[in-house]
């Protein structure tokens, strides 16, 4: 099993276009899994308590326009 020790010291030896590659792929691959769990969560309804509170917030006049 690879620890993260060895992939640490993998990514440090990795010549300048392959780390350039790798941190390309890690940040979209990272981007998935954060997606995927947001989703997760929002299907679940643990957002809903957020959710109603910014609804309040905004009927309350509490919010700005972007």
């Amino acid at each position: 099993m690879t620890t993260v020790a060895e992939i640490s010291g993998a990514v440090k030896r990795l010549p300048k276009k392959d780390l350039a590659r790798f941190r390309k792929w890690f940040a979209e691959y990272d981007a998935a899994v954060w997606d995927r769990q947001l989703e997760s969560d929002a299907n679940a309804g643990k957002l809903d308590a957020l959710i109603r509170q910014a609804q309040r917030d905004h009927r309350a006049g509490r919010t700005t326009a972007l």
